[in-house]
C-alpha cells in the first residue's frame, strides 16, 4: 500500500515545477465503490427540509450562513445554484441537485475516514515534507450532469491559510474526469508566483481582501484523469473547473491538508474549529 502514495523523484520534481501532479490508480475500484455507495446512503438519509444552503464560488460571500460555518465539523449538504426553480422547489431529485457534501467526512464517516487516514495518504504527505499534517476539510463533489457549477480560478491557500503557507489539495477522481464533464484546469507553474489574495471571515461575514486578477484562459491546461487517479495540488496553484453541461456526472472526493509543525492556523480563516483535528502522524526530529 505504501508504495502507491509515495512520490517518486520524477513525480516530486514535476510537482515542484508545475504545481500539481497526477498519481494514477491511487484508489482501488473497491475503495471507489465503497465511497460512492456510502454517499448514496448519506443522501438518502438527508432530510431536505433541514437545509437549502447553496454553494457558489461566484457568490459565496452572499450565501454564507451558519450552516456553512458549522459544516467544518459536520457532514453538511450544499445545493447547486441552478437546483431550485422560481417557486423555490427543486427542479429535479435531491440526488441530482447537490453540489457537494462537506466538510468533515474524513472525521465522522468511517468509509471516508478509511481512505483519508490511510497509510498511502500519509506516505504521500511524507514525500511532500509534512511533519505534523492535519486534514482540515474534506468534500464529496458531484459536478451534476447539466447543472454542475463552475469553480472559478482560485488558490487553496486563499481559503486555508497558515503562516507559513502549507495547504495541499488531494483531489481523487471517483469517475473519469474529462473536458466534457468538467475536469480540473490549471496554470502550470503558477504556484511560483505566490498567493494572490485571501478569503477572510469577519464580523460581517466572509470576503476577499482584494479583487480577483484576470486570467488568460489560454494559460490553463486540462487535467483529464481516470477514476481512481489522485491530483495533488499545491496550495498556490491557480486552478478551476467549468460547468458540467454534459449528461455525465463527475464525482470526486477532495481533501485539504495543512501542516501544524511550526505553522500557525490563521484566525481569519472561515474554518474556526471548536475541537482541533488530530494529526495523521507526527514525524520524529530525526526524520
Amino acid at each position: 500500500m505504501g508504495i502507491i502514495g509515495k512520490l517518486s523523484p520524477d513525480k516530486l520534481n514535476f510537482f515542484n515545477s508545475q504545481g500539481y501532479v497526477v498519481i494514477e490508480s491511487f484508489a482501488s475500484n473497491e475503495e471507489i465503490e465503497a465511497m460512492r455507495t456510502q454517499m448514496d446512503h448519506l443522501l438518502q438519509s438527508f432530510d431536505l427540509s433541514s437545509s437549502s444552503s447553496v454553494f457558489s464560488t461566484k457568490n459565496q460571500q452572499k450565501v454564507t450562513d451558519d450552516y456553512f460555518y458549522e459544516s467544518a465539523e459536520k457532514i453538511s449538504f450544499f445545493f447547486e445554484e441552478k437546483a431550485f426553480g422560481d417557486d423555490g422547489n427543486l427542479k429535479q431529485p435531491k440526488e441530482l441537485s447537490i453540489n457537494k457534501v462537506g466538510h468533515a467526512l474524513h472525521e465522522i464517516d468511517p468509509v471516508f475516514k478509511n481512505l483519508s487516514c490511510s497509510e498511502k495518504v500519509s506516505d504521500l504527505l511524507r514525500s511532500l515534507g509534512y511533519k505534523r499534517p492535519v486534514i482540515i476539510q474534506s468534500m464529496y463533489i458531484f459536478k451534476q450532469p447539466g447543472i454542475g457549477g463552475e469553480v472559478v480560478p482560485h488558490q487553496d491557500n486563499s481559503f486555508l491559510y497558515t503562516e507559513p503557507t502549507t495547504c495541499t489539495g488531494l483531489w481523487l477522481a471517483l469517475e473519469d474526469a474529462t473536458i466534457t464533464n468538467g475536469c480540473l484546469w490549471a496554470i502550470p507553474g503558477s504556484h511560483k508566483n505566490g498567493l494572490v489574495r485571501r478569503f477572510l471571515r469577519g464580523e460581517e461575514g466572509v470576503y476577499f481582501d482584494r479583487p480577483s486578477p484576470s486570467y488568460d484562459q489560454k494559460d490553463f491546461v486540462p487535467v483529464e484523469v481516470k477514476a481512481g487517479s489522485l491530483v495533488v495540488i499545491h496550495g498556490d496553484l491557480i486552478h478551476q473547473s467549468f460547468e458540467n453541461q454534459s449528461s455525465k456526472s463527475r464525482h470526486a472526493y477532495s481533501l485539504h491538508v495543512v501542516d501544524t509543525d511550526g505553522c500557525k492556523w490563521a484566525q481569519e480563516n472561515w474554518i474556526r474549529r471548536k475541537v482541533q483535528p488530530e494529526p495523521l502522524y507526527v514525524s520524529s526530529p530525526t526524520q
